[in-house]
């Protein structure tokens, strides 16, 4: 393993071989604004050091290279992967015992290829763990996003730009010391002074329709993918040689493969041709994930196109463009109020806070907070609709909305118009969800991606036709993101924060002490009276219990976390647990470092119908284990559930600690 530390910043190369297979990895170098730690390997190893074991805790070495990680920075990679080996970027934050992953790769490729990841402008550490076969390295950390770095084309990487392959019209490098054939476009924006005087042969990227076959051939140059949040000014230079019948076009892409235009080119001229021009372009961009420079021709002679000194400015280009928009007006849990959502003419939504006890669960959020609820028959008639209304949001902008509803009360059946969302413009109502999931009494997860078109506001809308097919619809901890919702999902697995929808995590059963199992489900245990009707994250999905049934009172389940690092401050423990029964036994949380066990929260006895929230603060600077154990009690009523485990660095916030669970040793 090879280590390297940039201030509170720490790179990690793990060698691993892998039935006869390797894996190639490399840092790319750049000619630009890099970090300290950039690094070609060819005299010395830049203060990469070996570290026998991935596990411990590695920081402080001062012969290391250091680094303030006070800008957003971008990793660039070029690797191969043979065979069965893999490549994981991994960040590891100073204090944390564990390691959270930014991208990874088991694909095996023929060629090298180029990836960049982008590292968050806070103080926070990364490591990277690479399974390989160490070759010859070139190191580069940028002074940006990778998405946007700036770049003339001098570097041989092309700052991580890419051509997407075609047949017929590709994306080349042009200028420098070759000449190219037939084409007039031998020098680049930079060595040409005012005079239009060539000083010196630079490189540019350019495509030409000298090959183009059919009638709509396209040639495509991408930046890096990023996920970052960014907005501001993108600038470019491009050139159009002599020739008719090109298009070219800027566009956004994200990870779906999703695009959005830019700016477009504006039509050729149809009198006589001029010699070409640079022409310099200013556009606004707001939170791409990555740049599409596109060119299309109509025949072989469409023409040529050249592009250079892309750059990017964090201040938008004119000053009249709309700010960037603080998406989190748009979320509430409502536990302090109605946030930035008001309540329209009509039948008004109830801010309400229900005790969890044998019969009713709480809010979703800690289970002992408040939440919204409609048309419940205690209201004052039948046949009416509740309406809430989110704040303003700009226009053509993508958004990720999402909620949680839990449809109760003695209802035979359930509408479709239980609870429906809105993007409402002006006087114009459009419906963009609506609740398909009729299960009562378990918090349901609900998203829902959408673009606005103009300003517009989210309007959730729940209709009550009578007395007798209602009940009432509860609503609770509404989020609101910028782009698409399926983006967010399908996260690499870390322990620091298990949901178990895709797994365990890395936690496993111990069973050298333990007489049972924690079973992996959805749905409701199989036992009457005691488990979840559903799992605390999304309502349908999983969580972990034990199922009494089988056991005899007394016998238990172990759940060990993976090993994490021993840390000099403390540690936060946030988890959801849910104990009802009447025959309840004891949950418990201990931590094994080094062998010896100690009990850090520990609650006996029925606590709830709900999902419950548990936060609570410990301290080990040794390399320990989290483990959770569950004891059946007195009768088969007494299974118990855990879900959401989450570690964090630091102490518990203090939100996290108003619902009395907190328990610090």
């Amino acid at each position: 393993m090879n280590v390297i530390q940039y201030g509170f910043a720490k790179i990690i190369f793990v060698v691993l071989y892998k039935h006869g297979w390797c894996v190639s990895a490399a840092l790319v170098g750049a000619q630009r604004q890099t970090r300290p730690g950039s690094c070609n390997f060819e005299s010395h190893t830049c203060g990469y050091t070996s570290d026998p074991d991935f596990t411990t805790n590695t920081a402080g070495d001062p012969a290391q290279p250091l680094l303030e990680l006070e800008e957003w920075s971008c990793l660039r990679l070029v690797y191969q992967v043979s065979g069965e080996g893999s490549l994981d970027v991994l960040q590891r934050s100073e204090g944390q015992s564990f390691d959270w992953p930014l991208w990874s790769t088991a694909a095996p490729s023929e060629s090298w290829l180029i990836s960049s990841v982008d590292l968050s402008n806070t103080s926070l550490p990364f490591r990277q763990k690479v399974q390989m076969d160490i070759s010859t390295f070139e190191c580069c950390l940028h002074v940006c996003l990778c998405v946007l770095t700036d770049c003339d084309f001098e570097e041989s990487r092309l700052c991580g730009y890419s051509n997407q392959w075609n047949a017929n019209v590709n994306w080349y490098v042009g200028g420098g010391s070759v000449q190219l054939l037939d084409n007039d476009l031998t020098h680049d924006h930079a060595s040409t002074n005012p005079a239009g005087q060539s000083r010196m042969r630079g490189h540019f990227m350019y495509v030409d329709s000298l090959h183009a076959l059919t009638f709509h051939e396209v040639a495509k140059l991408l930046s890096p993918m990023t996920s970052a949040p960014m907005s501001g000014c993108l600038s470019f230079q491009y050139q159009r040689s002599e020739g008719r019948g090109n298009r070219f076009s800027v566009y956004t892409r994200d990870q779906l493969g999703q695009y959005q235009e830019l700016w477009r080119a504006r039509p050729e001229s149809l009198g006589p041709q001029r010699p070409a021009e640079w022409e310099s372009i200013q556009v606004d961009l707001k939170a791409p994930y990555s740049v599409v420079f596109e060119v299309a021709f109509n025949s072989p002679r469409g023409g040529r196109v050249a592009v250079d000194d892309i750059s990017f400015s964090p201040e938008f280009c004119s000053a009249d463009t709309e700010p960037t928009f603080d998406p989190t007006v748009g979320s509430c849990d409502f536990d302090e109020g109605l946030c930035e959502f008001t309540q329209a003419p009509g039948a008004p939504w109830r801010r309400v806070s229900v005790r969890p006890n044998i019969f009713r669960s709480g809010d979703h959020t800690t289970g002992a907070g408040s939440f919204l609820l409609a048309h419940s028959q205690l209201g004052p008639r039948s046949g009416y609709v509740s309406r809430l209304v989110g704040p303003n949001l700009p226009g053509n902008t993508k958004f990720c909305l999402r909620f949680y509803f839990s449809l109760r009360g003695t209802a035979l059946c359930y509408t479709l118009h239980a609870l429906s969302v809105y993007l409402q413009r002006g006087r114009v109502q459009e419906k963009i969800w609506t609740q398909g999931e009729k299960s009562r009494g378990i918090w349901i997860q609900g998203d829902v991606s959408f673009t606005t078109s103009g300003p517009s506001k989210v309007v959730f809308v729940s209709v009550c036709r009578s007395l007798w097919d209602c009940g009432s619809v509860a609503l609770d901890d509404i989020s609101l993101a910028l782009g698409h919702c399926e983006l967010s999902t399908g996260a690499l697995t870390v322990s620091a924060h298990c949901d178990f929808e895709s797994g365990l995590c890395g936690y496993s059963q111990d069973r050298h002490g333990d007489d049972a199992e924690w079973y992996r489900r959805r749905g409701p245990t199989p036992t009457s009276y005691t488990g979840p009707r559903g799992d605390h994250t999304i309502g349908l999905g999983y969580y972990v219990h034990l199922e009494a049934s089988p056991l005899l009172p007394g016998q238990s389940a172990r759940l060990r976390s993976p090993s994490l690092r021993g840390s000099r401050g403390p540690q936060c423990l946030l988890f959801h647990f849910h104990m009802y029964g009447s025959g309840t036994g004891r949950l418990s949380v201990r931590m094994d470092d080094g062998g010896e066990e100690r009990v850090l929260w520990e609650r006996e006895g029925e606590q709830g119908i709900g999902w419950l929230r548990a936060a609570l603060q410990y301290h080990s600077d040794r390399q320990n284990q989290i483990v959770f154990v569950a004891t059946r009690g007195s009768s088969v009523r007494s299974d118990i559930a855990i879900d959401d485990i989450t570690l964090e660095s630091g102490p518990c916030p203090d939100q996290f600690i108003k619902s009395g669970f907190r328990q610090v040793c």
